[in-house]
């Protein structure tokens, strides 16, 4: 008798994980926070959109690289250095300079391995920073706005009548 239960709750502990795992997979690729929380309140809205300093000023990687990389902290220093150096933000920015620590910033966007993107492609088709990002340059806090699906990936191709070959995104 106790061996049918065991059998019968390893089937039903089965099925609670299976189901699990099918709904772990039916949720969006990015489970984090859409508008994570960053080590310094740093604000696109006041860089790119107020002062007007264009994406590829600091995410210089982009036209060059698959990835659009980050300023570094000498970047973020060469200005901040005479720009509101005693802001509580810039003593943060200028303490991991002093640490020679780099900031662990938290990841936004991101793509499963199995999926190639290029922001150097992209740039070089003419494709503009918002497209993927929305309004960035509006942002006090950067928000994902993009659901990174096939799908929507897909629906974009079709819109720009870009390729839609499988093998251009997926390595």
């Amino acid at each position: 008798m106790k061996k049918k239960w065991l059998i019968v709750g390893t089937v039903v502990a089965a099925g609670v994980v299976g189901a699990g795992l099918g709904l772990f997979y039916s949720l969006p690729l990015d489970l984090r926070d859409r508008s994570p929380r960053q080590p310094l309140a740093f604000s696109h809205k006041l860089h790119a959109g107020a002062n007007g300093i264009h994406c590829l000023f600091c995410h210089r990687a982009a036209p060059l690289s698959p990835l659009a990389g980050l300023p570094t902290l000498a970047d973020c220093l060469d200005c901040h250095r005479f720009i509101a150096p005693e802001a509580p933000e810039i003593k943060k920015l200028q303490a991991f300079w002093d640490r020679r620590e780099a900031i662990p910033w938290v990841r936004v966007y991101s793509l499963p391995d199995h999926v190639y993107f290029s922001h150097q492609m992209h740039l070089h088709a003419g494709v503009a920073c918002n497209a993927c990002h929305d309004d960035v340059a509006g942002m006090e806090r950067v928000t994902r706005s993009a659901s990174l699906k096939m799908g929507w990936c897909l629906d974009c191709h079709r819109r720009q009548r870009a390729t839609i070959d499988c093998w251009t995104c997926h390595i």
